[in-house]
Order: C-alpha cells, then structure tokens, then sequence
C-alpha cells in the first residue's frame, strides 16, 4: 500500500518514519514543496517528497496531518482526486487559549464527525493517528514494556482493517475505538486520548481494549 502523508509538522514526520521503517511505501507532501524534500531527506528509510496533488495521486491511502482547516480544504480542493482513496484524519480542531488549548468544534461534535461529512464522494474515511502526542508517537513500547496501542475509529470495516495494517507496520497496536460518531474519544479532550482523560499514559493493547468499556 501507498501511503502519502500530508503535512511534515510533528505529526506527520512521526507517522511517516514509523511507517517507513515498517516498510511502507511512503511519499510526504507539503505546500511547498522544498520544505517536504528537507522532510524526506530527514526521515530517511526510502521515503520520497512530491507536491499534495503528485502525492494523492499515488496512493492508496493519504494522511491529511495537518491543522483542521487546512485539512478542510485540501478536501475541498482535492474531490476528484481523492475518490476510492482511504483518507485518515489525525486531526484535532483546537487553539492556544494562554492556560493551554480549547477547542474550537460545535459542541457536542468532534473534529472527525465534521470532516467525515465533508468526504468526497468515493473516499474513505478513519480516524487514526491523532490520539497520542507527538512524542507519543515516537514511543515504541510503554512502560511495562508492551508495545503502545493506537486507537482509530471509522464507519468503513475494510478501510479500518487497511489502516489497522498500516498501524501495526509502523510499530504499534491497532485498537478499534468505534466508529465516526465515537471519534471524539480519541480526540485531544476525549477520554481515550494520551492527554485527554488518559493523563499521558501509553497504554499496551490489552489495557486499550479494557478501556473500551
């Protein structure tokens, strides 16, 4: 699988290095394109850079790891191209508010609830990758030495078990949180997020699962 990452901030430059040390094929993107080659020659492991439009189009599956409204448009932008693509959203919709962040969604709708509806015709959409910190993300095993659970959640059984796959070939354990209108679970403020009601733990697979209930 192909897999184009959108954005090289401190999300997608992680998901793109674990990815690419689990042996995926992957292409990051960015708008301009110098900063998306600095990116590729920096995470190494054969990941290469293009420009957004190259990028979605040689994939299978595309990571939008950018801010909330960026992620917005480039659906927006990209409709045509982005039909019969699996499209994973780590989003989440917040800003500095000077004590921390608040977030920005209506209440009572999560980030992934809003961009699940805005999917072009044809796209896939999970929720993944967003539910750790940055240097969550990094983290190859928790503290009992168990290998770090990573939550998605989507409406879509066969693009979950393909994101499922590409999760466990970057190096953690896919837990399945639910589906799009459980999306804010695994978002910045859920109960399911490593900041949120979690407290920065990293959770193995089987305390993940527990925590489901």
């Amino acid at each position: 699988m192909a897999v184009a990452v959108i954005g090289t901030g401190n999300i997608g430059a992680r998901v793109a290095h674990r990815l690419a040390q689990g042996g995926v094929d992957v292409t990051v993107a960015a708008s301009n394109l110098g900063s998306a080659q600095a990116a590729a020659e920096k995470i190494g492991n054969g990941v290469t850079a293009s420009g957004v439009q190259d990028a979605i189009a040689g994939a299978d599956t595309v990571v939008l790891a950018t801010w909330f409204d960026t992620a917005k448009q480039l659906l927006a932008d990209n409709a045509q191209a982005l039909k019969g693509k699996i499209v994973v959203d780590p989003s989440n919709n917040i800003a500095p508010d000077g004590d921390g962040f608040k977030s920005l969604n209506p209440e009572g709708v999560s980030a992934g609830q809003q961009l699940a509806k805005l999917m072009p015709a044809g796209a896939r959409f999970v929720k993944a990758f967003g539910t750790l910190g940055a240097d969550g993300l990094d983290a190859t095993q928790t503290a009992e030495g168990d290998k770090v659970a990573l939550y998605y959640a989507t409406d879509d059984d066969a693009a979950g078990a393909a994101v499922a796959d590409l999760i466990t070939k970057g190096g953690w354990a896919p837990v399945r949180a639910g589906g799009v209108d459980d999306t804010a679970r695994i978002e910045v403020f859920g109960d399911l997020h490593q900041f949120g009601g979690l407290n920065g733990r990293l959770l193995s697979e089987s305390e993940a699962r527990a925590s489901l209930a």
